[in-house]
C-alpha cells in the first residue's frame, strides 16, 4: 500500500517511511521490514508519494505525525537535505540527504549511498582505487557516492552529464578530496575501467540514448538503479563488450542497513536479504 495519508499508522510502534516520485516500484519497505524482523525491532515502515513540489508539505505531515526517521529517494534528496536542521559530513558534503532522522523538534539528515556502494563494491570484490572510472549523471545519486569514491584512490573520476554546467558544479565540491574532471554527456575519448550510471533517465521509461564509450578490457559496468531502470545501461555495456555488469540492488541493500543501524543502533546482516531480493525480481 502506498500512503498517501502522512500520519502512522501504529501509535505505540515506531514509524519509518520511504519518500519519492515514482515510488511503487520501491523495494524499501520489504528490505526494513526483513530487517525488522532479523532484529526484534517494532517498527512500521510505508511508501509515501510525493511529487517534489509536495514533498516539504508531506515530510512535515509526516513528523507532526510521529514519523521517527525516513529514506530519500528519487528526486528528493537535495531538497531532503534543506529540510534538516544537522546534517552529517556525508550529506553536507553531498548536498544530499536519503537518510532522515528525528531529533526532537527536527531531522538529522545523513547519506548512506555512498557507504552502501562501497560496501556492494566490495562484496563484488571491486575496489575503485586505482581506477579510471566515468560517471553517468550529476544528480543526487552521484553526489552521495563520490565522497567515498575519491576517498578510495582512484586513478582519476570523470563526470559526464547532459548538463556540463551541473556536472562542473559537482567536481567543484568535491575538488578538496581529489581531482575531478567533468563535462558533457559525451565524454573524453579514453578508455575507462569503471564506468557508473548515475541519472535518472530511464526511471522515466523512455528510450535512453548513451554516449559512446572506450572501455578498458576487465572493465566493470555498475548501474545505481536496479530492474527495469537498470536494463538499458547493462544491456548498452554488454554491447561494448562488457562482462562484468551489475545494478544497485546489492547497494540498496546496503545503504539500507546503513539507515537503520542509524535508526535502531544495529546493522542487521545484509547477504540473506540481498538473496532473497535477487530471487523476487529474478536478477
Amino acid at each position: 500500500m502506498i500512503l498517501t495519508s502522512r500520519r502512522c499508522s501504529m501509535l505505540m510502534t515506531d514509524c519509518y517511511a520511504v519518500f519519492g516520485d515514482p515510488i511503487q516500484h520501491s523495494r524499501s519497505p520489504w528490505i526494513h521490514r526483513q530487517f525488522a524482523a532479523a532484529t526484534g525491532q517494532d517498527i512500521d515502515y510505508q511508501p509515501i508519494h510525493a511529487p517534489a513540489h509536495r514533498f516539504v508539505e508531506l515530510l512535515q505531515d509526516f513528523h507532526e505525525g510521529g514519523g521517527q526517521g525516513a529514506n530519500i529517494t528519487l528526486p528528493l534528496k537535495e531538497i531532503a537535505a534543506l529540510q534538516c536542521d544537522s546534517l552529517s559530513a556525508a550529506a553536507h558534503r553531498a548536498g544530499a540527504a536519503n537518510t532522515l532522522l528525528r531529533r526532537g523538534a527536527s531531522w538529522h539528515g545523513d547519506n548512506t549511498d555512498g557507504s552502501g556502494w562501497m560496501a556492494d563494491l566490495a562484496r563484488l570484490d571491486c575496489s575503485p582505487a586505482g581506477r579510471r572510472v566515468l560517471i553517468l549523471g550529476a544528480g543526487g545519486a552521484a553526489r552521495g557516492i563520490l565522497g567515498p569514491l575519491l576517498e578510495s584512490r582512484p586513478a582519476r573520476v570523470h563526470i559526464a552529464n547532459r548538463n556540463p554546467e551541473r556536472a562542473l558544479e559537482l567536481a567543484l565540491r568535491f575538488r578538496t578530496l581529489g581531482v575531478v574532471e567533468s563535462g558533457p554527456w559525451l565524454p573524453p575519448a579514453d578508455e575507462f575501467d569503471l564506468i557508473v550510471h548515475a541519472s535518472a533517465a530511464a526511471h522515466a521509461g523512455t528510450p535512453v540514448q548513451f554516449p559512446p564509450l572506450r572501455v578498458a578490457s576487465g572493465a566493470v559496468a555498475y548501474d545505481l538503479s536496479y530492474g527495469a531502470a537498470a536494463r538499458p545501461f547493462l544491456d548498452y555495456a554488454a554491447s561494448l563488450g562488457v562482462q562484468a555488469r551489475h545494478d544497485g540492488l546489492g547497494m540498496l541493500v546496503e545503504q539500507a542497513a546503513d539507515a537503520f543501524a542509524l535508526w535502531r543502533g544495529i546493522r542487521p546482516e545484509t547477504g540473506s536479504v540481498l538473496a532473497q531480493l535477487r530471487a523476487q525480481v529474478g536478477a
